[in-house]
């Protein structure tokens, strides 16, 4: 099976040359992309066609196609010496902070250096952790039984005893409750199980999965597609198994990340992830961790106040077109008001410094504006990963015109997770408290109108 690597917005040859996909292999690939529920048009968003060359798009993961699969990993920008486990265990670990899976970002990085590609480190994580949890003992709970016993077991149910068994007297109809392993948790995880027996490409990941079926051979075999996903409860009894349903839901369902989709056309996991949405993820799950003033919570994706609305003379607009949904919003939980609203942005921010702009969209600040005015937020920020290698945190205060609010444009590291932290904690205080931290000599009237109006 042919495997291959791929960065975000980098390209691989199709025919016969050494790094690349053959015609059929390519056609795979793009199947799979296109029938994929972030594919967008032709599957546009994951992977496009040109001049005989595969180009990988902001989608991150693995795409499987007919006999061949292909690892996109997330870059801006080439840093000095970084190397494909560095930048595949910083994944890992932005999808373990984002999605809270718990897992170990040293373990991650160990299977990283040993050419584990993503999937190979996320099966064998899940693998590890699941055989440790069985071999403690699985999570049981008691299931109602009835049946015709030769012994009374439990209570006797008299009516079917009267009817059905009346004339079989060593029989008696019972009711009791057994104390089982078949729980709906334990089903997806016997699923999960076997799914991925499938595609583990390591023999110690397989030796694993194939201990794990024979430890749970007594909770019954399910089609992923018939799980009852809603009535798994995760409570004090098996709350160590919360980050494990996690990592079952990445490989067996399609939440907002649509990570699990298989095809005909399909001999393996895709595994997919839009880096726009898992950055900001990151950044949201970031600074709930960071984030020590009392009253006030992360709030991603909400907000949901509408543009417009039906003009009346002598009325005021109540809107109901053009609903908005910010990135992050830093509110007060007793009041609702929004203190500063954050839009994350996935790609390079301009390092020139003769750049007026810093490399800012127009569209995203007139995005910011309408925020400002809807949400009566004076504290606005662009948020944008720094380029890898880069020795401090950069930050660029703006105002809005005839106005008072501030907009600032910042970046935060992913490649150090205590950095990564560290200047969370600092944009929260710095936006919570008000406070200034730019230098006001850098800021002339000219710069300010350039975000704003240019």
């Amino acid at each position: 099976m042919a495997h291959r690597t791929v960065y975000e917005w980098k390209k691989l040859p199709i025919g016969k040359g050494e790094g690349g996909f053959t015609r059929a292999q390519a056609d795979s690939l793009r199947a799979a992309a296109r029938s994929h529920a972030e594919g967008g048009a032709e599957g546009q968003n994951i992977l496009v066609e040109q001049n005989r060359h595969l180009h990988a798009r902001q989608a991150v993961g693995i795409l499987a196609g007919q006999g061949c699969s292909l690892e996109i990993l997330p870059k801006i920008e080439p840093a000095d010496g970084e190397s494909d486990a560095s930048v595949r265990a910083r994944l890992v670990h932005m999808l373990d902070v984002a999605l809270d899976l718990d897992i170990s970002h040293g373990e991650a990085a160990a299977m990283a250096r040993q050419d584990h590609t993503l999937l190979d480190i996320l099966i064998r994580i899940f693998a590890d952790r699941l055989l440790a949890e069985a071999r403690r003992g699985l999570p049981r709970r008691y299931n109602p039984h009835e049946d015709d016993l030769p012994a009374l077991r439990g209570r006797l149910d008299v009516a079917r005893q009267f009817t059905i068994n009346a004339v079989r007297p060593d029989r008696l109809s019972c009711r009791y409750d057994s104390l089982e392993a078949d729980t709906p948790l334990m089903r997806v995880m016997k699923a999960c199980t076997i799914m991925l027996h499938r595609h583990a490409r390591h023999y110690e990941t397989q030796r694993r999965l194939a201990e794990l079926r024979f430890l749970m051979a007594d909770v019954p075999d399910v089609q992923p597609s018939r799980l009852q996903w809603d009535r798994v409860v995760i409570d004090r009894s098996n709350r160590r198994w919360r980050s494990l349903f996690a990592m079952a839901r990445l490989f067996l369902k399609r939440d907002w990340q649509a990570t699990h989709h298989q095809t005909a056309a399909s001999d393996g996991i895709t595994l997919l992830f839009p880096m726009n949405d898992l950055f900001e993820a990151y950044v949201a799950a970031g600074l709930r961790k960071q984030l020590r003033e009392p009253g006030v919570e992360v709030v991603a994706q909400g907000g949901l106040e509408y543009c417009l609305g039906h003009w009346r003379e002598g009325e005021h607009c109540r809107p109901s077109l053009f609903q908005t949904r910010p990135d992050i919003i830093l509110r007060e939980r007793s009041t609702g008001r929004a203190r500063v609203i954050i839009d994350t942005k996935w790609k390079k921010l301009a390092s020139d410094p003769f750049d007026r702009k810093r490399g800012v969209k127009q569209s995203d600040v007139y995005q910011l504006m309408a925020y400002a005015r809807l949400y009566r937020c004076d504290r606005l920020m662009l948020l944008y990963p720094s380029v890898p290698g880069a020795d401090q945190q950069a930050r660029h205060d703006f105002g809005l015109a005839l106005g008072k609010e501030r907009l600032s444009v910042s970046t935060v590291d992913i490649s150090d997770p205590k950095r990564f932290a560290q200047q969370l904690a600092t944009i929260i205080s710095a936006e919570l408290s008000g406070a200034d931290t730019v230098n006001r000599s850098d800021l002339d009237v000219n710069r300010i109108q350039g975000v704003s109006t240019a």
